[in-house]
């Protein structure tokens, strides 16, 4: 694809699955959660199991999250009620200390996509405007980030809490927009989730780059589809 110079001057990023690697991540903290809670010990000898039931858990609550059917505070212990339920483990008091546990060493971690130093590097040089739209919740995105080391390349950090709305409403992305002091003609969303980030941003009238890690398939019509963050060169 031939580089073509294009008109944006603000470029809107998404943070968990799109820079910051929430899988990886979030098992490396739940490995520790499930040590130090002795999980073993009650009768949940599986961990490969445990995390991909917490996985598949976090995700539907996330859903709920965002369409506004249930509060922050619901989301951050009923992922854990939820999961140690399959295992017959009923224990309310064990699922909030595990909650709480968990945002506390989730932001710790750094592990992030291939190339996503390298791309904000080269996307800074080129003198673009770098913002995070992200729905996570404030103090831990912005532990993530600095323990990442990722803090530097952002002129923005505009979260869900600090919008009051979430992705994928109209909302926050004109929050994102007025706070930056970006025009709509001259911004773009770059993220992984088709509903929050890609048509989240079409409906407020961005365009938009679709980072499709995952290779799925879709009706959607992004502006840009790119597999890997290094192909975003070609572009900008």
């Amino acid at each position: 694809m031939p580089h073509i110079k294009l008109k944006y001057k603000h470029l809107f990023f998404d943070l968990d699955h799109t820079l910051w690697d929430f899988e990886a991540n979030a098992r490396e903290t739940l490995q520790q959660l499930y040590i130090i809670n002795r999980l073993k010990e009650k009768s949940l000898d599986d961990f490969d199991l445990f995390a991909r039931q917490y996985s598949l858990h976090n995700h539907a609550l996330w859903k709920k999250y965002t369409s506004g059917a249930i509060k922050q505070e619901e989301l951050r212990w009923k992922r854990f009620w939820l999961t140690l339920l399959d295992f017959k483990i009923a224990d309310e008091e064990l699922s909030k200390k595990m909650a709480a546990e968990f945002l506390d060493e989730l932001p710790n971690r750094r592990n992030v996509f291939p190339y996503t130093r390298e791309i904000l590097e080269y996307l800074i040089s080129k003198k673009y405007a770098l913002h995070l739209i992200t729905n996570g919740f404030d103090n831990v995105q912005l532990s993530k980030l600095s323990n990442s080391n990722l803090t530097k390349y952002f002129k923005e950090v505009i979260t869900s809490e600090k919008a009051n709305s979430l992705k994928p409403n109209k909302e926050i992305f004109e929050f994102a927009l007025n706070i930056s002091g970006a025009s709509l003609q001259e911004s773009i969303m770059i993220g992984d989730n088709i509903d929050a980030d890609i048509k989240g941003a079409m409906n407020a009238g961005l365009d938009t780059v679709f980072v499709n890690y995952l290779h799925i398939e879709t009706d959607v019509k992004p502006t840009y589809v790119i597999n890997h963050l290094k192909e975003m060169e070609e572009f900008f």
